[in-house]
């Protein structure tokens, strides 16, 4: 009879009607989704539920009854203001509760009012900082990561404690990114312009210069082609996996590739050597380029060579009139060179790219030999499906690409 008279009298508290914006309600919601667990479990109403019955404990409001919940004094949060306490405190312990016992359940511990501000003033600090070279601010990188910028940041006093990702957003709105990179380099030959001008002048005339007789061949040199022989070979292809090759090898040696591109046609010849030198250049010119310009019939041989040391500018010139003269060949040969550290401008490099990555990737040789008979045999693969470079870049197109006025 007691316990029946106690329960009684509970639903007879519950069931209080008063003039509130939560009228006709028996549970009061709470309103913060994220407080602790409370440990009452006393179920009073007919439809209630325990509040972790069917969700996750983040994902639920609270369900219970008013009166048997109560958040820890001095909640702790970073986005309110000193001292702030929120405006709908009186719904959470129901409205005879005294308000003396909901401010001090509901005061915020005080935070200082400006930490989640960013002033503009240390976002141009920061930003000016990721602009600059990292060993010159006393840091030993080479370039800046958000974690590095931070603590560059903090001990700089320009902030007291943020974040990576807060540093990241910044950056990406002032469009900085101080984690890439790429190669750039200065024109530091004040004949530039007119070298290049000559040069791309003659990618456009190739087909005119072959119907007077005259051959445009693109010679340079890839330099130490390593032979690399794997502990395994490489594992084909199979569905949804690549190529896979083994980390461990064996270093077989290296090689020197001396080449020439006909610009008309798109025709290569090579020629492998074992070192790099003026002399090894000459056997090349001799064995290889001058005796397929002979073979074609043409009268006037045009090399674009580079400023490089192999290639020797103040010498190979007057060797080739001595050896002309010597033999009697009825062979002009005219050198145009590329204006000093612009190999870009040659088109045996873009045929170097093309052997890189269609032969010499992955590195997998059994010896040296077996390297420069895939090399020449890729020569030949490509002689056979020759076709000339589509050259697009104009005079006025590489003019305005470089700035130049």
């Amino acid at each position: 009879m007691e316990n029946l008279r106690a329960n009684e009298e509970v639903e007879g508290m519950i069931s209080i009607r008063t003039n509130s914006c939560f009228k006709k309600r028996e549970v009061l919601p709470c309103l913060y989704p994220l407080h602790r667990r409370s440990s009452c479990g006393l179920g009073i109403g007919r439809n209630w539920r325990r509040w972790s019955a069917n969700r996750l404990w983040r994902n639920e409001r609270w369900g219970g009854p008013a009166s048997c919940y109560c958040v820890p004094t001095g909640w702790p949060t970073t986005r309110s203001s000193d001292g702030w306490t929120p405006p709908w405190t009186g719904l959470f312990a129901g409205d005879d509760a005294m308000r003396s016992t909901v401010w001090r359940a509901y005061t915020i511990s005080r935070v200082p009012a400006d930490r989640r501000l960013f002033p503009p003033l240390q976002q141009h600090q920061i930003v000016t900082l990721a602009t600059q070279v990292p060993v010159e601010q006393g840091h030993p990188l080479t370039q800046w990561s958000m974690t590095d910028l931070v603590r560059a940041a903090v001990e700089k006093g320009f902030v007291a404690s943020n974040s990576p990702v807060t540093i990241g957003r910044l950056l990406d709105q002032a469009a900085i990114k101080p984690h890439r990179w790429h190669y750039w380099l200065n024109r530091t030959d004040p004949q530039f312009e007119a070298k290049m001008q000559e040069l791309v002048g003659l990618y456009l005339q190739a087909l005119e210069m072959h119907q007077r007789g005259e051959i445009l061949l693109c010679v340079d040199e890839k330099t130490s082609i390593q032979a690399r022989r794997g502990t395994e070979p490489p594992a084909p292809v199979i569905p949804k996996q690549p190529i896979h090759v083994p980390a461990r090898y064996e270093r077989k040696g290296a090689l020197q590739l001396f080449a020439g591109l006909s610009v008309v046609d798109g025709q290569v010849y090579g020629q492998c050597r074992q070192r790099k030198r003026f002399v090894d250049f000459q056997a090349f010119l001799l064995e290889v380029i001058i005796p397929e310009a002979l073979r074609r019939g043409v009268q006037v041989l045009a090399l674009i060579l580079d400023n490089g040391p192999t290639h020797a500018p103040k010498q190979l010139e007057r060797w080739l009139e001595e050896r002309i003269q010597a033999h009697g060949w009825s062979l002009a040969v005219q050198v145009f060179w590329l204006p000093k550290n612009a190999s870009w401008l040659d088109q045996i490099e873009i045929w170097f790219s093309v052997l890189q990555r269609k032969l010499l990737q992955p590195n997998h040789f059994e010896s040296l030999a077996a390297l420069e008979q895939m090399i020449m045999a890729f020569i030949t693969h490509c002689r056979q499906k020759a076709k000339p470079i589509q050259w697009s870049y104009t005079v006025e197109k590489l003019v305005t690409k470089l700035g130049m006025n």
